[in-house]
C-alpha cells in the first residue's frame, strides 16, 4: 500500500493493512474489501452508492465496518475510500500534523 506507514499482515481469510491498528481487510478473492468508517460517513457512502458500499453485517458495521465491492468503483473512489479509513487508523501524534 502507499499509504505512509502501512503494514499488511494476515486476518483470518483475509489480507490485513493496518498503521496504528487496522483500517482495511482484503478477501482472499480480491472482490471485497472491508473498511473501518465512521457511522456517519459510512451512512454517506452506503446512500451515495449503494451498489458499492454496505455496512458489514452484524455490530461490525454498526461500528462503521463497512464492506466495499471493488468492482463497483473507479480508482479515485477507491483511493478516497482508503484513504479516509487510513485516517482514521493513524496514531494520534499523526492525525495532529
Amino acid at each position: 500500500m502507499a499509504l505512509a506507514d502501512t503494514v499488511e499482515a494476515p486476518h483470518f481469510d483475509r489480507a490485513a493493512f493496518r498503521v496504528k491498528r487496522i483500517y482495511t481487510t482484503l478477501a482472499a478473492d480480491g472482490l471485497t474489501a472491508n473498511l473501518k468508517l465512521l457511522p456517519d460517513e459510512q451512512e454517506f457512502k452506503c446512500l451515495v452508492a449503494a451498489d458499492a458500499f454496505a455496512p458489514v453485517p452484524n455490530a461490525w458495521g454498526k461500528q462503521g465496518w463497512t464492506t466495499l465491492t471493488l468492482a463497483n468503483v473507479d480508482e479515485a473512489e477507491l483511493h478516497a475510500a482508503l484513504e479516509m479509513a487510513w485516517r482514521h487508523a493513524l496514531p494520534a501524534e499523526k492525525k495532529r500534523r
